[in-house]
Formats: C-alpha cells, sequence, structure tokens
C-alpha cells in the first residue's frame, strides 16, 4: 500500500481570487467531476465553490504553514511502513469546510460524513482529512488529523463497509489507538448514561442514534433530530476511553 498526496491549495486559492460567477462555480465542478457528469474525480467537496473572502485568508495560513508539504512528511512515513502491503495506491486530499460565514457547510453533519461516510472515497482510494475555518492550524494537528483520517480509510479497506453504532465505535477505538500514545481521559466525567446507550443500541444503524451518540442533544437538536440524551460525554470520547483501556467502575 502506498499513500500519496496530491496538492490542491494553489488550485482553490486562485478559485477563489476569482469573482463569485457561475464561472467559478463550473470551474469548481469541472475538477471535482473531470469529465464525466456526477463522478468524482478528486475529492474536493469540503471546499465551498462560493466562498468569501475569510475562506481564502485560512487557505493562505494552511500554504504559510506548508500544510502540504507536512501532509507529504506523513505519507512518507506510512509508506515506509505499509508499501510491502499490497500495490493500492490511496490519495490523500487535504479540504477545507467553512463553520465559521458560510451557508454551505454544516458542521456537525459535514464531520459526520467525512469520518464515516467513507465509501465513495475509499472505492476510488481517496482519503480526505478535513480542517475547518474556525481552526488555528499548526504542524502537528495537520499531521495527527492526516494520520486520523489515513485509519479510517484502512480501516474501511480492512472492514466491511461500516453500519451499525458497534461499527462505528470500533472504527474509532482504532483510529485513537494507532494515532494517540498517550490519551488524555477525564477522570471526572461519567460514563454510565452512554455505557448503558452504547449497549442498549449497538446493532442500530438508524442515523439519527448514530448521529446523537457521536454529536449529542445539542447538535441534534440544532437540526430537529431526535434526542436520547446524549449530554455530558459524547461517542468519540467514549470510544477514547475504551481505546485507552481505563478500569473504571462505569
Amino acid at each position: 500500500m502506498k499513500f500519496k498526496n496530491i496538492p490542491v491549495l494553489s488550485f482553490i486559492e486562485d478559485l477563489y481570487n476569482k469573482p463569485i460567477s457561475p464561472e467559478r462555480f463550473k470551474t469548481y465542478i469541472s475538477k471535482l467531476q473531470g469529465g464525466t457528469k456526477g463522478d468524482l474525480d478528486l475529492p474536493i467537496g469540503g471546499f465551498n465553490p462560493m466562498a468569501k473572502e475569510h475562506v481564502l485568508q485560512k487557505i493562505r495560513e494552511l500554504k504559510n504553514i506548508n500544510a502540504e508539504e507536512l501532509i507529504e512528511e506523513v505519507t512518507k512515513n506510512l509508506n515506509t511502513k505499509y508499501e510491502n502491503q499490497n500495490s493500492e495506491v490511496i490519495n490523500i486530499v487535504l479540504n477545507l469546510a467553512d463553520d465559521l460565514k458560510g451557508g454551505w457547510t454544516n458542521q456537525y453533519t459535514t464531520d459526520f460524513d467525512s469520518k464515516f461516510k467513507l465509501n465513495a472515497l475509499v472505492t476510488r482510494n481517496f482519503c480526505t482529512p478535513y480542517f475547518w475555518t474556525s481552526e488555528n492550524y499548526n504542524a502537528a494537528s495537520i499531521k495527527q488529523r492526516t494520520l486520523e483520517y489515513v485509519y479510517r480509510t484502512i480501516y474501511w479497506l480492512n472492514h466491511s463497509k461500516i453500519r451499525t453504532l458497534e461499527d462505528h465505535v470500533n472504527q474509532e477505538i482504532f483510529v485513537k489507538q494507532q494515532t494517540t500514545s498517550v490519551i488524555q481521559i477525564d477522570k471526572d466525567k461519567k460514563y454510565d448514561f452512554i455505557k448503558v446507550f452504547y449497549q442498549k443500541n449497538k446493532e442500530q444503524d438508524d442515523y439519527s442514534i448514530l448521529f446523537n451518540f457521536f454529536y449529542g442533544d445539542h447538535a441534534s437538536a440544532s437540526l430537529n433530530y431526535p434526542l436520547y440524551g446524549i449530554k455530558d460525554v459524547n461517542g468519540f470520547e467514549y470510544a477514547e476511553m475504551l481505546a485507552n483501556k481505563v478500569k473504571t467502575n462505569i
């Protein structure tokens, strides 16, 4: 297996330097789909083609810290580890989603899709680490985020399509085990409710349950989704706790 970084920031910067117009949108769609309508030639779906000036500024911030060069470093290390496994080539494409001022993106649903709805990407040998316009970037966060998304891709390559709540949690356990040497667990948090909820619903594949488990009642309420009582500890934190194999009384 080989990992390859596909740079896109210069193209996106040039795109955002153009006036917001139908022509700009058409240029974006052409790059996204290639020559076939409805296809996925380059996975840049996280970028808003009609983004405003603040997103262009974040693109420049990513370029100034050499984000894509940092991803290239990650790929070199991964290739040393995985190059003898098989001949598959996974193309890594950074995405930047606007969670500040754009109407294009809902942060919660976009984050969920970027982590769990990977079939269309994996079948085309793509991996898309997502970053957000609300974030401050540094070398460590670029590398860590890239690794997390790479290991989600690896998980998908080695498992059947994830479906149930248990499948989703197992994916995130795997990601944490592979990418974090020391997982910081807040021992003051109470895991009782989420543990019971998980055991009761781990075979469920209902989207509202999956979404609520990982993002909680606040996110679900903002989208008028059903509420299930996930308030104090979310599913990502629960997966971290399980990954760390912390022995508690929960």
